[in-house]
């Protein structure tokens, strides 16, 4: 499926709000527990929904086979994800945590080629991920030559999480095939991650029996439910649905971009030379994805 410049516009705003995700975790998981801030981020993002779909007049699907799929949905792209990378990201940074997201497109492209007929593997797919991936080692070879076993702990649950969401771009695109509008779907799979979280957290974290936050932790999680969540999923499902699993997968290339940028402005993150050199293969990976470069210069 091709990307229309309205694609690629969302696309780009879709990775600024992303990415500001893992600057607002850096704030919260310092002060309350991952699977806790989990919770908080989806159930308030599935009430800002549902206020915003209750004033359209649009409510949700009482269909069994919808309610599975949400849950299902809810599972593979909020709950696994969300979890391990809230928790990765007490022990690494939240801009390193962004960079092996950037590795979702591949296990998108493998998944997709296996169980979708629409969007089978091409070459340009495979050659365009594979220069990004080198600008993704290039922004984390240092950490990784570091060898410190908590932080390797740490990328390989970025990396789970990662083929989670590769499998969950692929899932969502039945929503489309069901019938159901991005708005429902996004409210939908949200509302199931709710209803999934509430028991782990009462098990694990015991909420009560934890410290108030401050308002910095507060704010964060506000501005991640609202912006990073509610509004991010709305274009989402929506770029889902126009533009395809593997190209709304792309996004995840485009995260490293903003959540580096937004570590260097607000928490005095330092860019070393690597890093732009692999933000530059990441941009160039991305224009080999697409064709669109290919295409005009064979016309």
């Amino acid at each position: 499926m091709k990307m229309t410049a309205s694609d690629w516009g969302l696309l780009g705003l879709l990775s600024v709000l992303w990415g500001g995700t893992f600057f607002f975790t850096s704030i919260a998981v310092g002060e309350l527990p991952p699977l806790t801030v989990v919770f908080l981020r989806v159930s308030i993002a599935a009430l800002a929904l549902f206020i915003y779909l209750g004033m359209r007049g649009i409510t949700l699907p009482r269909n069994k086979q919808v309610w599975q799929a949400f849950l299902t949905m809810g599972f593979l792209n909020n709950v696994i994800p969300f979890s391990l990378f809230f928790w990765a990201q007490t022990t690494i940074p939240g801009g390193l945590a962004s960079i092996a997201n950037a590795a979702t497109p591949v296990f998108s492209i493998a998944v997709a080629h296996v169980m979708l007929a629409d969007e089978k593997f091409t070459a340009n797919k495979f050659f365009g991920v594979v220069l990004a991936l080198i600008g993704v080692g290039f922004l984390f070879g240092e950490e990784v030559s570091s060898g410190a076993s908590v932080a390797m702990l740490g990328l390989v649950a970025c990396l789970t999480a990662a083929l989670c969401q590769g499998f969950s771009v692929v899932y969502g695109r039945r929503f489309n095939a069901l019938g159901l509008s991005s708005s429902v779907s996004a409210l939908g799979q949200l509302v199931g991650t709710t209803i999934i979280m509430v028991p782990v957290i009462l098990l694990v974290d015991h909420p009560w029996t934890l410290s108030r936050p401050s308002t910095a932790a507060v704010g964060s999680i506000i501005g991640m439910a609202l912006f990073s969540t509610a509004l991010a999923y709305l274009i989402f499902f929506r770029l889902l649905a126009t533009a395809g699993a593997v190209n709304a997968s792309l996004v995840t290339l485009l995260i490293p971009v903003s959540a580096i940028l937004l570590g260097t402005g607000f928490l005095g993150e330092v860019l070393a030379t690597t890093h732009f050199v692999g933000l530059a293969l990441i941009s160039c990976g991305l224009l080999v994805i697409d064709g669109r470069m290919f295409r005009l210069r064979r016309a």
